[in-house]
């Protein structure tokens, strides 16, 4: 077992109902605005020791983003909304879908209903 590997599994296990988590205010960029005024809000739940690896929560309200992406495995818990990957995929994601998005994937995201998902990230 690797130091990195060690530092994950050294966290304790938990449970959280995820629709009761309270989120934090994640500010869009005005840049990242395509149209309506979507609000993000987020929680980091557990992050590595070397900060690599995120799991958490984060909701997005109706309205047009554009995003990049970070390596991201992300479960839908509630809401709805078609990601444009650039030069890729249309996804169409609801409650119950998992999906995969590639680091430095370019991203529309048209969101319908107000979406929540939990998430596990890997960075570079």
């Amino acid at each position: 077992m690797t130091t990195n590997d060690q530092a994950a599994t050294a966290a304790p296990s938990f449970a959280v109902h995820i629709p009761d988590v309270d989120l934090e205010a994640e500010p869009l960029t005005p840049e990242q605005i395509v149209s309506g005024t979507p609000v993000v809000t987020g929680k980091v739940l557990w992050e590595s020791a070397d900060g690599k690896q995120l799991r958490g929560i984060w909701q997005i309200t109706p309205g047009v983003v554009t995003d990049t992406e970070a390596n991201e495995l992300f479960v839908v818990v509630s809401g709805r909304a078609t990601v444009q990957v650039e030069g890729g995929d249309t996804l169409e994601l609801g409650p119950g879908d998992a999906a995969v998005l590639r680091e430095g994937d370019r991203t529309t995201w048209t969101v319908h209903e107000t979406l929540r998902k939990a998430y596990h990230i890997t960075l570079p």
